[in-house]
């Protein structure tokens, strides 16, 4: 019932419709109560829809709330256990993490340190719920001193490139670093890696990285369309990942663009990726639709940034919307788009309500 023909035509629609006047096909008669909705509905959104980010910091007992990103919290290592453990019992069946570093450098050489943040992370996940889906950022952001996802041409002595302006993102010296980021999380038991600093050819170097190791099993779940987007600010807050000088518009994607989003799409394709993710996903349900149309055979996942959660949950505080409505709408819009998958920070709400509908 899910997949219902949608080919009536006009001339199909007129042909029934009779002389009277009044159509013999009237979908309002389909709206009358509940389950006849439920039976003729679309499009569905359940709780295995979802994936949950978490977002790690060192320290003992530490639930750090996120002052733009009410509800949401920094947590410490040794807390990850009981609160994986509410995620699973609502049927979410994944957590994407963000790490945040003791100290930072020019490279992030915590991102990939075997005992790092993300590592211990993991395998505190995956030994208090086995089941739970696993999935780790793979960027510098969060890692290096000045915030960027990559290695800078500048430092000491010469720039590697001195055509390039210092402060410049280096593309091909950023990708060893990743591929090491993505082995280090592996080893420790993640379920998927997904790159997400926007450098050309991260996927393969991932892909050439995690065989070479053995680890061929591990899928990568690409952040193949990510925008240089308004919406990141409350992020930036809970990862403490902020550039300290300039923006990320030389790598992440101008807003303005959908044909080279189909590109970057395909490209990530060539090279291996598993998934294909468009962030952010409110003001692209547009990219969503043409990515997931142009590559049907990849799951499609939609990221629900901060600054969309930041925004109703502002409104609702206010009183100035249902908080339960508008986010089951949303998500439900992405969904309608062509996610298959939606990372968003309602999503334990999201589940609860949905669980309640049940």
């Amino acid at each position: 019932m899910r997949e219902m023909d949608t080919e009536l035509t006009q001339s199909k629609f007129k042909a029934q419709a009779g002389q009277a006047g009044f159509p013999t096909v009237r979908p309002r008669r389909l709206r009358r109560s509940p389950a006849l909705r439920r039976m003729v509905r679309e499009t569905g959104l359940t709780s295995d829809d979802l994936i949950y980010p978490f977002f790690v910091t060192y320290g003992e007992d530490v639930a750090q709330p996120i002052a733009s990103m009410p509800g949401i919290h920094q947590f410490s290592v040794d807390r990850l256990a009981a609160e994986v453990k509410k995620v699973a019992a609502l049927g979410v069946p994944a957590v994407i993490l963000f790490g945040i570093p003791d100290e930072k450098d020019p490279i992030g050489l915590e991102n990939f340190n075997p005992e790092g943040i993300i590592p211990r992370a993991i395998r505190t996940i995956k030994t208090a719920v086995p089941e739970m889906v696993v999935i780790t950022d793979v960027c510098l952001c969060e890692y290096t001193d000045h915030g960027h996802c990559g290695v800078l041409n500048t430092g000491d002595g010469e720039r590697p490139h001195p055509h390039l302006e210092e402060g410049h993102v280096l593309n091909d010296e950023t990708l060893p670093i990743l591929g090491q980021v993505a082995v280090a999380h592996a080893q420790a038991g993640a379920d998927i890696v997904a790159p997400s600093g926007m450098m050309d050819g991260m996927v393969t170097a991932i892909r050439k990285a995690l065989d070479k190791q053995g680890y061929n099993q591990i899928p990568i779940m690409s952040y193949a369309v990510k925008y240089a987007s308004s919406y990141y600010g409350p992020f930036r807050d809970a990862a403490e990942g902020a550039p300290k000088f300039g923006d990320r518009r030389s790598h992440q994607m101008d807003p303005a663009n959908v044909r080279e989003a189909l590109r970057e799409a395909a490209l990530d394709v060539a090279e291996g990726a598993d998934f294909l993710m468009v962030k952010p996903a409110l003001a692209y349900l547009d990219v969503i639709r043409q990515v997931h149309d142009a590559f049907p055979e990849l799951p499609m996942v939609a990221y629900n940034v901060s600054g969309e959660y930041a925004m109703v949950k502002a409104a609702a505080g206010q009183g100035w919307l249902d908080e339960q409505g508008v986010v089951l709408e949303t998500l439900l819009g992405m969904k309608r788009a062509g996610a298959d998958l939606i990372i968003t920070y309602h999503a334990l709400d999201a589940a609860r309500w949905l669980n309640e509908g049940d």
